[in-house]
């Protein structure tokens, strides 16, 4: 029997989020945030566009922060600079979310321990579609 490590155990439970706001998703088709939400939209989940810089991507509405979108948001994937981390989980943490995640690069520590002492499940430095595929 194989043993999972706790971060492979959130990372799965994450997983099982079917409502994902993608927080600076572009909608350019060459940005990792595009390829992303392209790729979660073709394996069932329900993307929630944020990114106050654009109207609409995928046909979806874009909304400019966490607090605009509509509810629920179960998993909030971070495509924004570090020093946003921090104002982003809150929003998560306001918003009612279960999780947020951070692609590659992106580690906030006390972000991370600001949202799981708030009970939020959260993943750093991890491509959500990269452990989509090796969960699957």
């Amino acid at each position: 029997m194989r043993h999972r490590s706790a971060l492979d155990e959130t990372i799965c439970a994450l997983l099982g989020c079917r409502r994902i706001a993608v927080v600076g998703l572009s909608d350019k088709e060459g940005r990792d945030s595009y390829r992303v939400a392209e790729y979660l939209l073709a394996h069932g989940y329900e993307v929630v566009p944020v990114n106050p810089e654009i109207e609409e991507v995928f046909g979806r509405p874009s909304y400019p922060d966490l607090e605009s979108a509509p509810r629920p948001i179960e998993l909030v994937n971070v495509f924004r600079r570090l020093e946003y981390i921090p104002e982003i989980v809150e929003q998560a943490i306001r918003a009612g979310a279960r999780g947020v995640w951070t692609q590659y690069g992106l580690v906030d520590a006390r972000a991370a321990e600001r949202a799981r002492a708030a009970g939020l499940q959260v993943v750093m430095d991890r491509c959500l579609m990269v452990e989509h595929a090796r969960h699957s």
